[in-house]
């Protein structure tokens, strides 16, 4: 039973991560409808950023996650403004294929500057053990699950009590609509990607401690698995996406623990595969009927 809790806790931990991630899939979608695969790739710049500002700047943690998400922030809205808003009224294929277009644009050129090898994150938090019994918790674990909760909490006052969070839903429930009371959805689409591109690059210092190394490539895997997590939550929905992300973390690690680290990454497509067929909307999504 003790190892149990143990194992647990870590999953709550990775879940964090992943629920960070999965946010900006989700609230992306719900207002345009569209799966932004390059999300994943700006985790990745995220962690990069935070590696700079600790190893090079001399930043602690907290300003190093701060200037991180602002960043993100940042090239969130320009990637929507050049990639993304002149396909506003394309297919949904030819934006699909487009943020895919873009996540390999952000991998190479990081690459490009970066070099393609994995290096060590700075220690950036004295590493303390806390023990309760035979279960331990590290102190990047407990700064990645309180960091995680503070800023799901902020973006649920944001979402339900401010100006902008009520047009964010607006604006996901009847676009047209929406403009039609006055709400810009230009700049309700660009805050959307915002909050979800400095939510992944919090998600990337987050997991450069805890995993202490970055790549490159380090957004594809996580990216995908976060993606998997909306999706089992109910994409769109932003409780969902935090749900399916602490679900995918604590699956993941309970089948690497038990004996099945070998295949953990394949259990995480299969329940995406499952879902799919037995209730596509995810475990807090709603069948929606369209008319014909």
């Amino acid at each position: 039973m003790e190892s149990f809790i143990q194992q647990m806790v870590n999953g709550i931990s990775l879940g964090s991560i992943y629920a960070l991630i999965a946010l900006g899939y989700t609230m992306v979608y719900g207002i345009i409808k569209l799966i932004n695969f390059a999300h994943g790739d700006i985790y990745m710049v995220g962690a990069f950023i935070g590696y700079g500002m600790i190893q090079n700047v001399g930043l602690g943690l907290i300003p190093a996650i701060v200037i991180s998400m602002l960043l993100c922030a940042l090239l969130g809205v320009v990637i929507e403004k050049i990639a993304y808003r002149p396909l506003r009224g394309a297919t949904r294929i030819a934006a699909l294929i487009t943020a895919i277009g873009v996540s390999y644009l952000l991998q190479n050129l990081m690459i490009y500057f970066m070099g393609p090898e994995r290096r060590a994150f700075p220690t950036a938090l004295e590493t303390r053990i806390f023990s309760f019994g035979s279960i331990q918790v590290n102190s990047q674990q407990i700064v990645i699950i309180v960091t995680t909760i503070v800023l799901m909490l902020a973006l649920q006052v944001i979402v339900k009590f401010t100006t902008m969070g009520k047009a964010m839903r607006a604006v996901s429930t009847d676009q047209d609509a929406a403009q039609l009371m006055g709400i810009n959805v230009d700049n309700v689409i660009s805050f959307t990607f915002i909050m979800g591109s400095a939510l992944a690059g919090a998600a990337g210092v987050l997991v450069g401690i805890y995993y202490n190394s970055i790549d490159p490539l380090m957004g594809v895997t996580p990216g995908l698995k976060a993606f998997v997590a909306a999706v089992f939550g109910g994409i769109g929905i932003i409780p969902g996406a935090m749900l399916g992300g602490y679900l995918i973390g604590i699956i993941e690690t309970m089948v690497s623990a038990y004996g099945g680290s070998m295949f953990k990454d394949a259990v995480v497509y299969l329940i995406l595969i499952l879902i799919l067929i037995v209730k596509p909307s995810g475990i807090l999504g709603k069948n929606v009927k369209e008319k014909v």
